[in-house]
């Protein structure tokens, strides 16, 4: 990753320290604020949000920037994978990616975030980039320390 988004992942952070940490209401208000200010801040984002977890298998959309998007996804894809395996997941082609729903088709490349809270899951960040390998295992460490500034909420 270039030296110029590492900085601005830690501007963000510090950014969104300030606006969450003992300030934010509601799990909801917090991922709002996360995904207004990521959305903002990393031009690269077409699609930042979140999705709930209803079941281990089945998501329901939460706060989030760009486009209209599917407001449930059921049994597969990169989200719902993400949740059964509680890890990131990193998809620098989302043609690639077996089971891959696609929500918005000028969506090419994407990342997913568990949020945890005592190794249960409640939701994910999840990111969209119109342009094809935009993440990468480098931004996976960043983007877990922003989704922690909402595990007290959880």
């Amino acid at each position: 990753m270039d030296e110029r988004r590492r900085a601005r992942y830690e501007r963000i952070y510090h950014q969104l320290d300030a606006l969450i940490t003992d300030k934010s209401p509601t799990l909801t208000a917090a991922m709002a604020t996360l995904c207004a200010v990521l959305h903002a801040k990393m031009p690269h984002h077409f699609w930042t949000g979140f999705y709930f977890v209803s079941r281990e298998d089945e998501l329901h959309i939460g706060p989030y920037q760009g486009p209209v998007a599917c407001q449930i996804l059921r049994g597969q894809g990169v989200c719902v994978d993400a949740v059964k395996s509680r890890t990131p997941i990193v998809v620098p082609n989302v043609e690639d990616y077996p089971g891959h729903i696609a929500c918005d088709a000028r969506s090419k490349s994407e990342v997913v975030i568990p949020l945890l809270k005592d190794e249960r899951p409640i939701a994910v960040l999840d990111i969209d980039s119109a342009d094809l390998a935009q993440f990468t295992e480098i931004d996976v460490a960043p983007l877990q320390k922003l989704v922690s500034l909402l595990t007290p909420l959880a």
